[in-house]
Parts: structure tokens; C-alpha cells; sequence
């Protein structure tokens, strides 16, 4: 699983010229897995986004975390996080899960975040999606599964 993690003033995606999801103070999430995911790891995952202490506090030091401040995320699924630029010029999308994998992980991942309390905004699985975002800081941080829970 890998995550592109965005601390955000406002963030949106458009689908079809209609907003379909949008929040205010948060993070804009890009979301993608691999066919080794699993619901123990995107619970690992769940836990270390909310907790994730890139909020500013009152010193302006970065000490607090999306639940401190009650931020909500716009979460997008993203299957190109899994892509391999290694050899040629047009990359590789092999180790991504494919939909019918991918697509009940994202929701799961999704609703793991609403049942934390975090209010949790998506585009389509699937879908041509427009995203945009104000970038706050900016901060991006990018989380892979296999950092934080290296597989045996």
C-alpha cells in the first residue's frame, strides 16, 4: 500500500464537471495498493495517518495531528503510486492490484478512517478524476506499507 499524504487548506475532485467530493483543513490522500495488501495493513496505515503529527501547534512547530485539529480527508485512488519507471519510457503497472482487489481495499481503507471519527470525502474508484488542492506548507509525505511493515 502507498500513500502521497498532503496537508491541505482546501481540496476538491471533479468528476464529470460536478464536484464530488470537497473538505476544508486536512489532507488530500492518493491512495494506492498492491496484491499483498491487507485489511491488518491498511489498519497499520489508518493508524499512522490520523496520528501523523504535521500540524502545526501554537509554536509553529509541526506537533499535532489531523485528529487535534479535526481535520477530514479527500481521499482519490491512485494505481499509478504502483508504477515502475525502472526500464523504458512507459512505466509498468504490474505490481498495482488490479480492480477487483484494489476497489473493496479502498473502500475499506475509507471506511477504517470514518469508524476513527475523521471525515472522510472520495472521488470514483475507476473514475476520470480532477483533483485540486491548496498545499499547505506545503507538506507531502509519502508512506509505503513496506517501510512500516516490512513483509516476511
Amino acid at each position: 500500500m502507498r500513500i502521497v499524504l498532503q496537508r491541505v487548506k482546501e481540496a476538491s475532485v471533479t468528476i464529470d464537471g460536478e464536484v464530488h467530493g470537497a473538505i476544508n483543513k486536512g489532507y488530500m490522500i492518493l491512495v494506492g495498493f498492491n496484491n499483498d495488501d491487507t485489511h491488518e495493513i491498511i489498519d497499520r496505515l489508518v493508524e499512522k495517518v490520523i496520528h501523523l503529527r504535521v500540524f502545526e501547534d501554537e509554536n509553529q512547530k509541526m506537533n499535532r495531528s489531523l485528529i487535534d485539529v479535526e481535520g477530514s480527508i479527500l481521499s482519490i485512488s491512485q494505481f499509478t503510486l504502483y508504477a515502475d519507471c525502472r526500464k523504458g519510457r512507459r512505466p509498468s503497472f504490474i505490481d498495482a492490484a488490479k480492480p477487483d482487489i484494489s476497489s473493496p481495499l479502498y473502500d475499506y481503507f475509507n471506511e477504517s478512517l470514518r469508524n476513527q471519527g475523521i471525515h472522510v470525502e472520495t472521488g470514483i474508484f475507476g473514475a476520470d478524476m480532477k483533483c485540486a488542492l491548496i498545499n499547505d506548507g506545503p507538506v507531502t509525505i509519502v508512506l509505503d506499507s513496506d517501510d512500516i511493515m516490512p513483509r516476511k
